[in-house]
Parts: C-alpha cells; structure tokens; sequence
C-alpha cells in the first residue's frame, strides 16, 4: 500500500515534537537564592525525569500539580502540571505541622521556650486553671504534642473520637477545645506507652499541632503567621504565603498553610541540611536533629519524630529511610539527607484514598529511581 506523503510528514512533527517537549531542561534561574545544576552532570537518569514529565500529563496523575527535585542545594528538576504553576500558592494541608514544629525550635533558639521538655499547661492558666488539673495533663510536655503521643483522646482517624479534628473546626474555641480533651483509654488490642516502640503510643492528632502554634503565639508574643515570617520566611527569601487562623483568631498550626512549590522545598532545605539555608544557620542544628529522631510509631515501615514522617522505600536492592512533611491531598516534601536530596510533590486530591500511595510511588520510582549511584 502507498504510504500518505502529507501523514507521513505530520507524523514526524509529531514524533519530533512529542520527543522536544519531553527532553530534560534545567529549571529556570530566578532571583529566589536557589542555585541551579543541570541532572545529567551529576549523574541523574534524565531519561527517567523526561518519562516522568509525560507522567504527569496523564490521567492517573490528574491531581499532580508539581514536582521539584534538589540535591546538594541546587535544583535539578522542576515541572507543573494540571492546573499548577511556579507562582502558586499550594494548599500543604498537614505539612504545615512540620513548619510549626520548626517554629517550636525557633522560639526555644530565642529563649522563649525551654526546649521540647517544657510543659504545656502552664502556658494557658487563663484557660485552664491549675488546681485540679488531671496530672496526666498537667505532666504533658511540648514533646508529646510534637511527637503525637499525648494523653489526650484525641484521633483524627476515629469518626468516635472527642478530639477528631473536625469537631475542633466548629467549636467556638479552638485553644479550649484541645485543652480540654478527655484522657485517653487503651482497648485491649491496642499498645500502651510501655509497651509501644520507644515508649510512645502514637495518635494522629491536629488539635495537639494546633496547640504548639498557639505556645508559639503565647510564648513570642506575636501571630503564628508573623513569627513564622520573621524566624523562617524572612531569612529564606519566601515572599509569598498565607496562614490560617482558629475561632478565635490563633494562627493554625496543624494545617492549610499555602507555599509556592520553590518556596515549601526550602523549609525542606533546612532539614536536610541541619537548619542552614545556602549555608546560613536559620534554626539550630541541635532542634533538626531533635526533629528528625524517631519518636513513636504509626504502622509499619512507618516512624515519627517530631511532627514530621519517616518512610521506608527500596533503592537498589535495600530499604532506605526517608523524612517527609505530609499533607492530605498527596502533598509532600521528602528529606534524605544520606543523598542530599529533597523532593516535592504538590497534589490537589484531596480525601483521595488513592493519593498518598500514588505520591510515595512516584517519589520512590521517578526520583530516587533516578537518582545517580553513590560512587
């Protein structure tokens, strides 16, 4: 049969085309103090990042909006997709909970608080008063907020829960509502603190990163959203973000903060790199390091330190752990630091069963997949 001239030329525009739109480009030099270095210099399979560039576009990653990639402190990688663009400001639901937790160190770097041993009541005797205060709580620490495992009742993962998050969200006082919360039983098939990996029973609970927001408010002196601006955004160059507030007006600690995807990546930064920023200290190394030690346990494969997760993945024949903020919706920043690697994923799929799983996999096949050998 005669081959068509006029569609055997459209056909090589296609082909050329589909193969230019996916071939591996630097991401774009700004003024924003990210260095930029080209993946193939540094050994990366940038044939795997193309293929991930064509990922995105299809349907099974329709709520995919970004992916950066940085080793080093330089970016390697960088595309949007399905409706996400560089400028914006990306709702990270709970990944917010790793910034707050960064704030806890900023404040106790000042002096304002007495590190992750501090207690928590003394701090709202306006709201709580102090005599016939239940000893379990009146023995509750900033770390047991920081590392989900209070003695509070409180699961976000349990409908029955009295401190499920979203009863929190139509109660007039947020502060009091966390404060308040009933002490926590044990069913019989559930782990007590003694029994549980590193003497902590782990309990998902955004009332608890709220809490710590409204310590930094109270022990700063200033809005979760200017404190956050002067000790982190300010010196990381981040211009762009917005914060929520409670009820009562109490900067939101536990959630919904909005970051550009260049901009989270660098709360990512100072994680992997002991709290400096292109070499600058921000937060002490010593509260990164408190940070990223494994606190409790939420399931298998699965640790936590201070409100921040630490996954397991496969790379090259062996496990490997991996920190990460994490947000509902697939939203992630992943720190490893043993490669110098950090990584985001931002996701509009939010209460999608599937989306967590499809962020991990992509993180754990397109990047450290492609990620160069050590040598």
């Amino acid at each position: 049969m005669r081959q068509n001239p006029l569609r055997h030329l459209l056909g090589l525009i296609a082909l050329v085309t589909a193969t230019t739109a996916a071939a591996y480009e630097l991401p774009a030099r700004l003024d924003d103090g990210w260095p930029v270095a080209d993946a193939a210099a540094l050994g990366w399979d940038t044939a795997r990042l193309d293929r991930l560039s064509t990922t995105l576009t299809e349907e099974s990653h329709a709520g995919i909006t970004s992916v950066l990639i940085a080793q080093r402190g330089q970016l390697i990688y960088e595309a949007y997709a399905n409706g996400g663009s560089r400028n914006q400001l990306n709702d990270m639901r709970s990944a917010t909970k790793t910034v707050t937790a960064l704030l806890i160190g900023a404040a106790a770097d000042r002096g304002r608080i007495n590190g992750a041993q501090a207690k928590v009541y003394p701090w709202f005797r306006d709201k709580v008063r102090a005599r016939g205060l239940d000893p379990r709580k009146a023995a509750m620490t900033l770390e047991d907020l920081l590392s989900m495992s209070s003695a509070w009742e409180c699961d976000d993962e349990n409908s029955f829960s009295s401190g499920n998050e979203e009863r929190m969200y139509v109660s007039e006082d947020w502060t009091a509502f966390a404060l308040n919360l009933p002490i926590r039983g044990y069913a019989p098939w559930q782990k007590r603190p003694p029994e549980s990996p590193y003497g902590r029973a782990f309990s998902y609970c955004t009332a608890g990163s709220f809490l710590l927001g409204a310590v930094v408010e109270r022990a700063t002196g200033q809005p979760l959203a200017q404190f956050a601006h002067d000790a982190l955004e300010q010196p990381l160059g981040i211009g762009q973000v917005q914060w929520n507030r409670s009820s009562e007006g109490v900067g939101m600690g536990g959630g919904g903060t909005r970051y550009r995807t260049r901009d989270v990546a660098k709360l990512g930064e100072l994680l992997r790199d002991a709290g400096r920023w292109q070499g600058r200290p921000v937060i002490s190394s010593g509260w990164i390091a408190a940070m990223l030690t494994p606190r409790a346990v939420p399931r298998e494969n699965t640790e936590y330190g201070y409100q921040t997760w630490r996954f397991r993945f496969p790379v090259r024949g062996h496990d490997e752990w991996v920190w990460a903020m994490s947000g509902n919706g697939g939203n992630y920043v992943f720190v490893a630091p043993q490669f110098d690697l950090v990584a985001v994923i931002t996701s509009t799929s939010y209460n999608t069963r599937t989306a967590h799983p499809r962020s991990q996999a992509l993180f754990g096949d397109a990047v450290l997949g492609a990620m160069p050998a050590p040598r």
